[in-house]
């Protein structure tokens, strides 16, 4: 495996996930995003091509293993000592995000699986890049950890399997982008559990807890460990929560656009490159006000880092998933002016457009792929309208089908976020809520 500096132990975790203990990594010298074609020859060539030769034919000493506290058997305890110890002993670990957690003993994690009919240790979903099997057991655990209460149970068990599902493209979250899961809580469980969907909603109720309990299952049975495959340049929030406000919002909820009944409660695992800022848009409920809505979310799409993956086609392209938040009035702003959730993205896709002097601009600067407009279209990743004139206007998204709407939010505000989906795409399941809890 060739590497960039800062990216070798991402590899040989990699790797390891994929059954290869004994990897072996050439590593280039240096961030190769920012040196000049000169420079990335004499590496190359002076640097990279002899340690190609000895990965190829040198033996090295096997590694030290990776220093690990485990038990035989998941009710073994691991460790004994007040809450402060605990919490440092697991923060040495890096099995804690780094605030103090809630020890999860073996009587707090039997309270929780009393909360799912699935039996402790049979698997839920194979969660990459660590590909470990995500069991209620482990799932238990994390919730425990993150100070979620029992009934929170069948809600953690739904997003580990949608964690767990191919097209949410876990092992790509790794980016040193900083890329943040999140979740998103439909149906009648919102409320039952006190999940908030209006003002504030990422901070208060359940949601805290419920976002934390998340990061620790990528954290802790995904394996992503930041600063070794958890890339972040600038590091990671926690991951949050959200649920939409169905009683506020217009349309139907994002659960039942997606084929549930309404009476269903749902998880959604999505991604974001972003979180804000939230610009206001006009809410005068006429259609200049949803005309001005459109124009700032067109312009916000375009501010966003990868507009160079927006425009492209094809099974082999890789498509941007991109999450619009707004606020209720903001909606109600839309459909009272005619807008369905898919005029509205019907819209956005005729009008989001961007001019291929910019567009060329963002490919050079902002792009690591170091290529052309035309070479992208020769190779059917571009549309062939991007062969146009530096300052035709072309459009950016590649289908309506990449845009997601959520109602949430204070209903008092006219707000709005565009939150651009990294590489994966939405997984939703549906939650599935024991009989009893005892």
């Amino acid at each position: 495996m060739v590497t960039t500096t800062g990216f070798s132990t991402l590899a040989r975790m990699t790797g390891k996930a994929g059954g290869i203990d004994d990897l072996r990594i050439a590593e280039y010298p240096g961030p190769i995003g920012i040196h000049d074609t000169p420079q990335i020859e004499r590496n190359v060539r002076d640097v990279l091509i002899d340690r190609v030769i000895r990965g190829l034919t040198v033996v090295d000493a096997p590694a030290a293993s990776d220093r690990a506290v485990s038990a035989s058997r998941y009710t073994d305890i691991v460790f004994t000592g007040s809450a402060d110890e605990v919490s440092r002993f697991f923060h040495e670990r890096e099995w804690s995000d780094g605030l103090p957690v809630v020890a999860p003993t073996v009587e707090r994690v039997e309270r929780f699986l009393r909360f799912t009919s699935r039996s402790p240790h049979a698997e839920i979903a194979v969660l990459p890049s660590a590909n470990l099997r995500a069991t209620a057991w482990n799932v238990a655990v994390n919730g425990v950890m993150a100070g979620c209460r029992p009934e929170h149970m069948p809600l953690l068990v739904a997003a580990a399997e949608a964690l767990g599902d191919e097209h949410c493209s876990l092992n790509m979250i790794g980016s040193s982008s900083a890329i943040l899961p999140y979740v998103l809580i439909n149906g009648p469980i919102a409320k039952q559990l006190g999940f908030e969907s209006g003002a504030q909603l990422i901070s208060r109720g359940s949601n805290p807890v419920i976002g934390r309990a998340l990061g620790l299952i990528v954290r802790n049975i995904a394996g992503f460990r930041p600063g070794a495959n958890y890339m972040g340049t600038f590091g990671y929030q926690l991951a949050i929560a959200l649920a939409e406000n169905e009683d506020e919002s217009p349309w139907e909820p994002f659960h039942v656009e997606h084929g549930f009944e309404r009476t269903a409660s749902t998880v959604t695992i999505g991604v974001t490159n972003n979180w804000g800022p939230s610009p206001g848009a006009a809410s005068t409920a006429d259609v200049s006000g949803a005309d001005a809505v459109l124009e700032l979310l067109s312009r916000e799409i375009t501010k966003k880092t990868r507009l160079y993956n927006f425009p492209a086609r094809g099974p082999d392209a890789e498509h941007v998933m991109i999450t619009l938040l707004m606020s209720p009035s903001v909606a109600k702003t839309l459909a009272a002016a005619g807008y369905s959730k898919e005029s509205v993205k019907q819209h956005l896709y005729e009008h989001t457009r961007i001019s291929l002097r910019d567009f060329a601009w963002n490919l050079e600067h902002v792009s690591i792929m170091r290529t052309s407009v035309r070479a992208m279209v020769e190779v059917g990743v571009y549309p062939h309208e991007y062969l146009g004139a530096p300052d035709d206007s072309v459009r950016l998204l590649s289908s309506p089908d990449i845009l997601h709407i959520i109602v949430c939010g204070d209903p008092n505000r006219n707000r709005l976020m565009v939150m651009e989906g990294g590489h994966t795409t939405p997984t939703i399941r549906q939650v599935e809520v024991a009989q009893q809890g005892d």
